[in-house]
Order: structure tokens, then sequence, then C-alpha cells
């Protein structure tokens, strides 16, 4: 059964997200239950993936193990199962996590590795991503000589992050802040990346999500290098100047792109086999990165 929303009583909601369910454990900690929806140009759809959820929380967990020696993360290790009510088990059985209660940084850290998406676009109009010029004659999927950091202003919900430059974080949280996450972004998108291509994975690109204890300590937070936050493509299928074949929910998006449909809710429903398909493609991605 899929899992579109949750409605957990024992503890008190915070908020929802396009995907996420969250909920306070005391003062100092937060339930994050990852549920099965989906959202494709910042809408989120009224038909959910089955598995969805399990696979985003499987693949964020093994991140955050696997990249722990390069910053501390939000993870506590405590048990879902062991901060709700009996009867809600179900609903975080595999999807959910207990962290730590981060200040957020405001700030989406995007790693490239390839010029595609948002950024393709810049370098057609520019030459640029988000001011940082690149060499001409680049294609469509091109891989960049070094990866590069491109963030983002993070966006109320509904509505599209923006591409900002490295100047804009300097001034949202201070210069040596802004250089320990590009430094820290950059590092967490190479090794990554690294191992991802050891199982026949390109990770084109991917955005990290961080916040602030209260000593003031950079964290890892939210999902990690999930096919919701990042592009995963076959290597064995990558070639420049397309937009390669994926793992992530650019199924989705292709399908809707086919559509009649103005990129506002509500979003047209989704047929059986794109259903099917796409959770295949999750499922996979996880199997491929966690099992080789």
């Amino acid at each position: 059964m899929a899992l579109l929303k949750t409605s957990i009583t024992s503890l008190p909601l915070v908020a929802r997200g396009k995907v996420r369910d969250m909920y306070a454990v005391g003062d100092d900690k937060l339930l994050i239950v990852a549920t099965d929806r989906i959202s494709a140009f910042d809408v989120i759809l009224d038909d959910p993936i089955p598995g969805k959820g399990q696979v985003l929380t499987e693949l964020t967990e093994f991140w955050l193990k696997k990249l722990a020696h390069i910053i501390p993360n939000h993870s506590t290790g405590i048990k879902p199962e062991d901060v709700v009510a009996p009867d809600e088990v179900e609903q975080v059985k595999g999807r959910a996590m207990v962290v730590k209660r981060l200040k957020p940084v405001l700030v989406e850290a995007v790693a490239r590795g390839y010029i595609i998406g948002s950024g393709w676009k810049d370098y057609q109009s520019t030459g640029q991503v988000c001011g940082i010029d690149l060499p001409a004659g680049l294609k469509q999927a091109s891989r960049l000589p070094s990866p590069i950091f491109t963030p983002a202003a993070k966006a109320e919900v509904g509505m599209h992050d923006e591409n900002v430059s490295f100047d804009h974080v300097i001034k949202e949280v201070g210069l040596e802040m802004a250089n320990r996450i590009r430094e820290t972004t950059l590092r967490l998108y190479q090794e990554a990346a690294d191992y991802a291509a050891s199982k026949g994975i390109i990770i084109a690109d991917t955005k990290f999500e961080f916040g602030l204890c209260e000593e003031g300590h950079l964290h890892l937070m939210d999902e990690v290098l999930t096919p919701d936050s990042s592009r995963f493509w076959p290597a064995s299928d990558y070639r420049e100047g397309i937009s390669p074949p994926s793992f992530d929910k650019q199924f989705v998006r292709d399908w809707l792109e086919t559509q009649v449909w103005d990129k506002t809710p509500p979003a047209p429903h989704l047929p059986a086999d794109v259903i099917e398909k796409t959770a295949a493609k999750y499922r996979e991605a996880a199997d491929k990165l966690i099992k080789g």
C-alpha cells in the first residue's frame, strides 16, 4: 500500500513538505517520515509511487553512514517505531528517521559534474552557471572539467528554487561558512560520484541540505543522494547531446511534458504504467548502489 499522507497523532505535526511529514520528538529531535508522494515542476502530484518513501530512507541512511567521516549528520540512531504509538508503527516502518533538530541553512547546496537541467539552460544563454564561466562548446549532458558548486535560493513549497551566485551565499551565511559549505558539498559529491561510478551509475548532479546545531557546527541533514535530490544516469546508456535515461523522477517529468498542462496544480493523473515503471526505477537505483 502506498502512503500518500501520514496521520500520526501521538506527536505534534511540525510541517508537511513535498514528500516528507515532520513531527516533533521533544524539543530537540524530529521524526521525518518519507511518504510516497512525488512532485514534478514543484507541483505535488495526486498519485503516489508505491515504495518510494522506503527507497528514499534506505538510500539516505546508506549515504549518511558512508559519508559520516566528511561531516557530522542529523542521524540519532533512535528507532522511529519507538517514538510513535503502537497503532502508528506501520506508518513509519522502513520510511522514517528520528533526527536532531537543527537550524537549517537557507541555501540549496548543489554540486554538478555534468551540464543538464537548469544549468544547461543557463549555459546556453550566458555561457555560465551561477556566475561560473564554463568552456565553450559544451553539449547537453557534457561532463564538466571538474565538479562545480552551483547554489540555489530555497523556495517556498510550490515555487521554483532559483540559481544564485556564490556571493549570494556569502551574504546569507558569511564568507567562512560559505567556503565550508562549498568545500563540503564538492567533497561529498566527488566521493559519492566515485563510488556510484563503481556501481555503473553516473551522478550528474545532486543537492545537499545543511543545518547548524546549537554549538554552530555544520551538519548534513534531510535526504542525501536519493533519486529525488539527484540525477542518476546508467553509465551504459550515457552519451553527450541528449538527456540520458535516468533512475530518478525524470521519467515522470518526461511523461508530463507530453501532456497539455500549465504546470500548476492540479497535475494530470499518472497512468498505471508510469507509476509502476517509476517505482521500479527508484528501487533499481537503490539496489544498484547498495547491493551492487
